[in-house]
């Protein structure tokens, strides 16, 4: 009887307990910080069309309105010169940190990102909460590993476990944000990694829908799912979405050339959004925003082809113009919005050409959201779990699946990169903050078809500032030698001082890119 009790103890996983608990803790935490934020954003941008939509009766509201973004442009250009890291989305930030490319001040993006993020997205402008809410939630996590005085790898655990929780609590959808910093930011799907992420999740969400109840995000029904025989439709709509989404990402990338043109510093740069927002608000005061509404509108009610068209042209231009300025906001939203509406314009189409019923264009809208993420991102997975999630329904899977990997396919033939990965490769060129001396372990997964697979450890050329100590190999840790065979699912665990992470990383994936040219010279 003793000995089955010291067995089954022995079964029990201490690690991974203490990390549930660490993980409910970061959740709980961002989920009142995120849902705080969302609300203060909800609130911010009701109040924004309301005083936008009195303009024809009430005109000295211009007053109001043109001295409130003003002063928004003022005052976000001081948060960010005071912490340039607050830019953007932040997912770029939070996947540099956690790849060792550089550090960040909690407190100080904590606070600084959630008064910015608010002032930026309340007044109208084309950005989404998901991004901030993503860095909001990476920012609670270094902030809980502080305390807890935890370090290296136990450290960024917990910043993966907050990302996770911040885009939980933005749209209501757990095992989203566990995927996302899976495929997405941290890259790697080790057991404690996903475990302390769903919890977070799970966590953060929970407290997310004492804020906003049970309702998905953007709940959209349709009457009828779509036939097989239409299946081709997915087919065409994928390689649009595709095409589209590779303009999207270079359009994006190039959007610094252009600001860079304008004759006043780059804190400054929000201004000129701020600015072109006013006419969008006085005529089209319901579009005003991450996308959302709208989208939530095209479920219901799908305008004219031309109406839908002009929005999306409209949408693209401006969602532009509003995240190459640098105020902190992000894109997920506005992609989403985007690939709904390309949904809805091929959908018009094949209408108008007599190849669709009308009653199929809501699930086309509903298969373009995640299609167009998945090409632009460059990550199916979430995509499907977070469309299917924020519609709130599961009919639409297999179509859903078919044209995100279709989409995928396409941006990556024709060479686009996912891009939050582009915006950090642009983000590493910006000065580096101080970074902590001391020893850190890098864990580089090793997926199937990998350079690495099927080698011993002895061919690789080592990077001589680091030292390979485990080989974490499902449930074991095996301790290498150098005729340890490198399996695909592996994960090495490699020994190095912390501010050379990310170089270390790059080498290795030189040296593994050598002996992947060895082997063909040797097949030839």
């Amino acid at each position: 009887m003793e000995n089955g009790r010291i067995r089954r103890a022995s079964r029990f996983n201490k690690t991974r307990f203490v990390f549930i608990l660490k993980g409910l803790l970061v959740g709980g935490v961002t989920g009142l910080v995120v849902s705080l934020f969302r609300l203060a954003i909800e609130k911010g941008l009701a109040l924004t069309i309301k005083l936008y939509q009195s303009l024809h009766s009430q005109p000295l509201n211009w007053l109001w309105i043109i001295g409130a973004n003003l002063l928004i442009g003022l005052v976000v250009a001081q948060l960010l010169k005071k912490e340039p890291n607050i830019s953007g989305s932040g997912i770029p930030q939070v996947e540099g940190q956690l790849e060792g490319e550089f550090e960040l001040a909690c407190w100080s993006i904590l606070w600084r990102k959630f008064v910015g993020g608010i002032l930026s997205i309340a007044p109208g402008l084309f950005l989404g909460r998901e991004g901030p809410s993503i860095q909001l939630g990476a920012a609670v996590g270094q902030g809980v590993a502080d305390r807890l005085d935890d370090h290296g790898a136990d450290r960024r655990i917990l910043i993966a476990g907050g990302a996770a929780a911040g885009l939980s609590a933005a749209f209501n959808a757990p095992i989203a944000g566990t995927f996302f910093v899976l495929e997405e930011i941290y890259h790697n799907f080790s057991p404690l990694i996903w475990l302390t992420a769903l919890t977070s999740a799970i966590g953060a969400n929970f407290i997310s829908l004492n804020f906003f109840g049970l309702t998905p995000t953007l709940h959209i029904t349709y009457t009828h799912n779509l036939p097989i025989n239409q299946y081709w439709h997915l087919i065409l709509l994928g390689i649009v979405l595709g095409l589209l989404g590779y303009v999207y990402q270079k359009t994006l990338l190039w959007l610094p050339q252009f600001y860079k043109r304008l004759p006043v510093p780059k804190y400054y740069w929000g201004l000129l959004p701020l600015v072109l927002v006013l006419p969008i608000g006085y005529f089209w005061p319901t579009v005003l925003g991450g996308g959302n509404g709208l989208i939530t509108q095209l479920g219901q009610q799908v305008p004219t082809l031309t109406t839908v068209a002009l929005l999306l042209v409209l949408r693209f231009v401006f969602s532009m113009i509003s995240y190459g300025s640098g105020l902190p906001g992000g894109i997920f939203l506005p992609i989403l919005s985007l690939g709904a509406l390309i949904g809805a314009v091929y959908g018009l189409v094949m209408v108008q050409l007599g190849w669709l019923a009308p009653v199929y264009v809501p699930n086309l809208i509903i298969f373009a959201m995640g299609g167009y993420f998945a090409g632009i991102g460059k990550a199916p997975f979430t995509a499907i779990l977070l469309v299917t999630e924020m519609v709130g329904t599961l009919t639409h899977l297999m179509p859903l699946a078919i044209l995100s990997l279709v989409a995928y396919v396409v941006v990556d033939l024709m060479g686009g990169a996912p891009i939050y990965a582009s915006l950090l490769q642009r983000l590493i060129g910006q000065p580096k903050t101080d970074m902590a001396q001391f020893k850190d372990r890098l864990e580089v997964p090793i997926f199937a078809g990998a350079p690495l697979e099927d080698h011993q450890v002895r061919d690789v050329a080592w990077p001589e500032t680091c030292l390979l100590i485990a080989v974490r190999r499902g449930e074991a840790e095996l301790i290498p030698h150098g005729d340890t065979l490198i399996r695909a699912g592996d994960t090495l665990v490699i020994l190095t001082d912390h501010h050379l992470r990310a170089t270390v990383r790059r080498q290795i994936e030189a040296a593994a890119q050598t002996l992947k040219k060895a082997d063909e010279n040797l097949v030839k």
